[in-house]
């Protein structure tokens, strides 16, 4: 039986984004003995897709299984069937996948290449936080102009990670990168659709260095925020909530 990946992608599409840099060799030691000929035969009938973990569930001949870009599916002891969704604990009213998510959503934030991001510091920057943004992403722009809007204090790096849907989003991040005040205009396009007068696109980019980056901790939308304490939230949340989880990465 051949599964076609598109299934596990369009199955997760539409959930939080997965982060992790540390988790899969943790994993290992909780594995169980029928890991390995499990992993061999998942990874052969998902066309080689990469799997990170396996582990027992509380469903007997149920596991658990991480897939590259921290995607959690359930299969036999086998791997000849996969299922998609939610473990619930009844009695617990507690999602299982949903409390696993959480526990693969962290990474370690001082290992970001952050050299590679738009720098901006507001205030004395002692909180942060890190942004995978497209320049034609109606939502990154919502976060920049509502939810960014007079916050204070903070450390922002914008990873600037163009999406395949917005075809000119590459040339804008050029452009932004190969400014000579490239939190300007990141600024001055984000907030005011302006893209630098006579900017250059030639000079060398981290945006290849991005997506690979995006795509090996499992990130596939934007906006993707990161804060300091190594939580992970997808989408333009509004600023109150910003606001609170800055406010818990500063107590970390």
């Amino acid at each position: 039986m051949l599964i076609p990946n598109r299934f596990i992608r369009t199955a997760i599409a539409g959930g939080m984004i997965a982060l992790t840099a540390c988790s899969a060799s943790a994993d290992t030691a909780k594995e169980p003995k029928e890991a390995k000929a499990l992993r061999t035969n998942l990874e052969k009938q998902l066309q080689g897709r990469k799997v990170q973990s396996v582990r027992a569930t509380p469903l007997k001949g149920i596991y658990e299984v991480v897939l590259e870009g921290r995607q959690i599916v359930y299969t036999d002891n086998k791997g000849d069937y996969v299922l998609i969704g939610d473990l619930v604990d009844v009695a617990k009213k507690q999602s299982l996948t949903e409390a696993r998510m959480a526990e693969l959503m962290s990474t370690d934030f001082s290992k970001l290449p952050l050299d590679k991001a738009v720098k901006d510091v507001r205030g004395d920057g002692s909180r942060k936080l890190a942004v995978f943004s497209d320049p034609d992403c109606p939502f990154c722009k919502k976060f920049e102009r509502e939810s960014l809007d007079g916050v204070d204090n903070v450390t922002i790096y914008t990873f600037l990670f163009p999406l395949p849907i917005h075809p000119d989003a590459p040339r804008k991040s050029a452009l932004i990168w190969c400014a000579a005040d490239r939190k300007a205009a990141w600024h001055d396009w984000i907030l005011n659709e302006k893209l630098p007068e006579d900017g250059k696109t030639d000079c060398p980019t981290p945006l290849e260095d991005n997506a690979k980056l995006a795509e090996a901790l499992g990130i596939s939308g934007t906006p993707a925020l990161i804060f300091g304490n190594g939580r992970i939230v997808s989408g333009a949340i509004p600023k109150e909530q910003l606001e609170q989880a800055l406010a818990e990465n500063a107590k970390k």
